[in-house]
C-alpha cells in the first residue's frame, strides 16, 4: 500500500466499528494526518450523532489546519439532516488536502461536497480504496439508488442442499462457529425476514445472540395471517415484530396480534401470496435499508423468483443427508432447463469452523 491507501485503510477499519448501528446512514471513518503523524480519528457511531469528519476535527482542534483528511465517503454538504454539513466544517478548519474513497450516492450530495472543497482551494483526491468502501456500504448504495432494502439470503445447508430432514429436523446442520457468524449477520441488518412456515416449524425468537449485538426488526411473511398468538416471535420486549399479510385490514385475527405488540402491515397480493416487490417498497419507506432473509425453502424460492435478493450467503456443512424427501434450501417449481439457473457473481469462498461459506452477488 502507498501512503494514501495506508491511511484510508485505517479509516475503513474505524468505519466498520459501527457496523449494523448507523442505518439509515452509511458507515464512515475519518483520519487526520500531518507529516506522517495521525492527529485524530473518528467514525460515525449511529444516526443522529456527529459524522466521522466532525469527530476527527473536534479531536484535532487547531492542529487540523494544514493537515490531510482521509475519509471513506465524500463529506456531506446539505442541511436536510440532524447534523451540520461536514464539507463546510472541513473548510473552516483549514484542512489542506482531502482524500476520499468514494462519492456519496445520496443525490443530495453526489459530488457537490467535493466541488465545494475544490472551490474553497482544498486539494482533493478521490477513488482511494473505492472498491473496499463500496463493499462496506453496499446496502447504503443500493438503498440510495432504489429506495428499497439490500436483501441478503442466508442459508445453512448440507453439501447436498438440504436444510431439514423429511421429518423437519434442522438443528443443527452447521456448527457453532457458523451459527455465530449467522448471528453477526443479524446484528448487521435492520431487519430479519422469515415465512409463516418457519414460525410454525421452529417457533424461533429471531433475536441476535452475540454480546452487544443489535436485535433486528422481525418480519413475518404470513399471507393468510395464520400465526399463532402464542408464537415466541410475538414477544416484542426485545425486538419489534412486523407481520406482512395480504388479508383485508379488518381481518378478525389482527386485533389479537396487535394486542401482543406486533404491527400488521397490509401488502398487495392474492391467494395468500404477497407481492414481494411491493413489500420491499413498503420496507424501504419505513427506512429498512438492509434485510436478512432466513426464510425456509418456499420463501427463499419466492424471493429469488421475484428478483428481490442482492446477495447470498450459504453456510455449507460437510455432511450428506441423502434421501428424496429432505427439505431443499430453495424450493419452488422444478426448472426444466439448466439455463433457468440463477447465476451468481463475485463468488467468495471461506471457512468458518468446519463449515464452508459461499458468498456471492446476484445483482449486476
Amino acid at each position: 500500500m502507498n501512503k494514501d491507501e495506508t491511511y484510508m485503510n485505517l479509516a475503513l477499519e474505524l468505519a466498520r466499528k459501527a457496523s449494523g448501528r448507523t442505518s439509515p446512514n452509511p458507515l464512515v471513518g475519518a483520519v487526520l494526518v500531518r507529516q506522517g503523524r495521525v492527529l485524530a480519528e473518528g467514525f460515525h457511531r449511529k444516526a443522529g450523532t456527529a459524522h466521522a469528519e466532525a469527530v476527527a476535527l473536534r479531536r484535532a482542534g487547531p492542529q487540523a489546519r494544514g493537515a490531510t483528511l482521509y475519509v471513506t465517503l465524500e463529506p456531506c454538504c446539505h442541511t436536510e439532516k440532524r447534523t451540520p454539513p461536514c464539507a463546510q466544517a472541513v473548510i473552516r478548519a483549514g484542512v489542506k488536502r482531502v482524500v476520499v474513497a468514494m462519492k456519496d450516492p445520496n443525490p443530495k450530495v453526489s459530488g457537490r461536497g467535493l466541488r465545494m472543497l475544490k472551490e474553497a482551494g482544498v486539494e482533493v483526491r478521490s477513488g482511494v480504496l473505492a472498491e473496499e468502501a463500496r463493499l462496506m456500504n453496499r446496502w447504503f448504495i443500493h438503498y440510495m439508488k432504489t429506495g428499497r432494502p439490500y436483501v441478503t439470503l442466508k442459508v445453512a445447508q448440507t453439501v447436498d442442499g438440504r436444510i431439514a430432514t423429511a421429518s423437519g429436523e434442522s438443528k443443527w446442520i452447521t456448527g457453532p462457529s457458523a451459527r455465530r457468524a449467522g448471528h453477526r449477520l443479524r446484528a448487521e441488518s435492520d431487519a430479519i425476514m422469515v415465512g409463516i412456515g418457519t414460525v410454525r416449524a421452529d417457533d424461533p425468537s429471531l433475536t441476535c445472540r452475540i454480546s452487544g449485538g443489535r436485535n433486528p426488526v422481525r418480519i413475518i411473511v404470513d399471507g393468510r395471517l395464520e400465526i399463532r398468538p402464542e408464537a415466541r416471535v410475538l414477544d416484542t420486549r426485545e425486538a419489534a415484530t412486523w407481520i406482512a399479510t395480504c388479508v383485508p385490514e379488518d381481518h378478525p385475527a389482527r386485533a389479537a396480534l396487535e394486542a401482543r405488540g406486533a404491527e400488521v402491515i397490509h401488502v398487495p397480493g392474492r391467494n395468500g401470496k404477497l407481492d414481494l416487490q411491493s413489500l420491499m417498497n413498503t420496507l424501504g419507506q419505513r427506512q429498512i435499508t438492509s434485510l436478512l432473509l432466513e426464510g425456509g425453502s418456499s420463501l427463499n424460492a419466492a424471493c429469488l423468483a421475484a428478483g428481490v435478493v442482492q446477495r447470498a450467503v450459504f453456510f455449507i456443512a460437510p455432511k450428506i443427508l441423502g434421501g428424496r424427501n429432505g427439505l431443499p434450501s430453495v424450493g419452488g417449481p422444478d426448472p426444466l432447463k439448466l439455463e433457468e439457473a440463477i447465476p451468481l457473481k463475485s463468488t467468495r469462498l471461506s471457512r468458518v469452523g468446519r463449515d464452508l461459506v459461499i458468498e456471492a452477488d446476484l445483482d449486476p
